[in-house]
């Protein structure tokens, strides 16, 4: 049975900043029934204070509100009378303070540490923190590890360490604090869009400018809550701003720079769906099939060639820079492509001088 802590909601995009979260901001279904042939009317939030163990009415509110109950595929108020057949779902997010960090000893890559801050460049199929089915594993378990080794305290790690999040997928550069000063310096800086962040994506279509900025709400999708959706006329969702370069075309293919001025959930992955130009690979946004290209057999293989080298989205957090919490100075990082990812971009370039004229 689901608890009342199993109902949660999400951790909020600007506290701290989420430039592209995943797993544990993500909800996960806990619950599926269909109601009874004999159910009465019922208003839905009764019943599932009634039917969730230890559930309070103003958690299962809140869980309405911020649309983890589907019925019928639908949102509801919680206003709403359950009716016979009716099919419920309810999803949770158990956001990090709600987790218990289990040190681990796990490879990490680090590339800058100080008194005040670690950068760490993450690598693909690792979750930043632990959540829903990722309890273990995490960037965070690894961390927890690494800092008890040098005596710090890392009870509160969950909270004060994650300045910003980037998906399981993604790779690149990820800073955590190491005291609650440098969090608050750190997360002030994000939520004022001073951060510089860099990113490099390998997206499907030939983009028809060099450069442009991409601007359209970003919040979930209105009927399949695990995702993300893009809203240009401003009425739902937060505010999303992503310019982007075109550093490379390979015409069916684009090698792009991404710069964020504001962090929302999956914000680059969204938008560039928005745009046509889903990243390669990307299962959840549509880039895990052909999107352009040609109908010949021996292109079909090569980009099923490119996916196996590559299985998860062409993304990488290359650059981060932002002023040191205490120093006041400006300090900036950078990160080579991972492997996987530079070896398809050179398959793409090897394809396009051979093939494309």
């Amino acid at each position: 049975m689901i608890k009342e802590d199993d109902i949660e909601t999400v951790w909020d995009d600007d506290e701290p900043e989420a430039a592209e979260t995943e797993v544990g901001s993500e909800p996960l279904e806990r619950l599926r029934f269909i109601t009874d042939r004999g159910q009465a009317p019922m208003r839905i939030d009764k019943y599932l204070t009634m039917r969730i163990e230890g559930a309070t009415r103003n958690k299962v509110q809140q869980a309405l509100e911020q649309g983890f109950v589907i019925v019928n595929n639908n949102t509801v108020k919680a206003n709403y009378k359950l009716k016979p057949g009716d099919e419920v779902v309810v999803y949770d997010t158990r956001t990090p303070e709600n987790t218990e960090v289990i040190p681990q000893e796990l490879p990490l890559d680090i590339t800058y540490e100080d008194a005040d801050l670690l950068i760490v460049n993450k690598a693909a199929g690792m979750v930043v923190h632990p959540g829903c089915g990722n309890y273990t594993g995490t960037l965070v378990n690894g961390l927890a590890f690494y800092l008890q080794q040098e005596h710090v305290d890392t009870e509160n790690l969950h909270r004060v360490g994650l300045v910003h999040r980037i998906d399981k997928d993604t790779t690149g550069l990820v800073v955590i604090a190491k005291t609650s000063p440098a969090m608050t310096n750190i997360a002030a800086q994000f939520k004022k869009h001073t951060v510089y962040r860099r990113y490099i994506a390998l997206v499907w279509g030939d983009l028809p400018e060099d450069t442009g900025t991409i601007i359209a709400h970003v919040g979930r999708n209105l009927r399949y809550r695990k995702i993300m959706d893009a809203f240009p006329d401003g009425e739902y969702g937060k505010e999303a701003i992503t310019h982007y370069k075109v550093l490379e075309r390979f015409n069916y293919v684009t090698l792009v720079e991404l710069r964020l001025e504001t962090g929302r959930t999956h914000q680059i992955r969204v938008h560039m769906k928005y745009m046509g130009h889903p990243l390669f690979g990307d299962t959840t946004y549509g880039g895990d099939t052909i999107v352009k290209g040609t109908v010949f057999s021996k292109y079909k293989q090569f980009v099923e060639n490119c996916f196996k080298i590559l299985p998860r989205h062409a993304l990488h957090a290359k650059e981060l820079g932002f002023k040191h919490p205490t120093t006041g100075e400006w300090i900036q990082f950078d990160s080579a492509l991972p492997k996987d990812m530079a070896d398809v971009i050179e398959k793409w370039r090897g394809y396009t001088k051979a093939n494309v004229k």
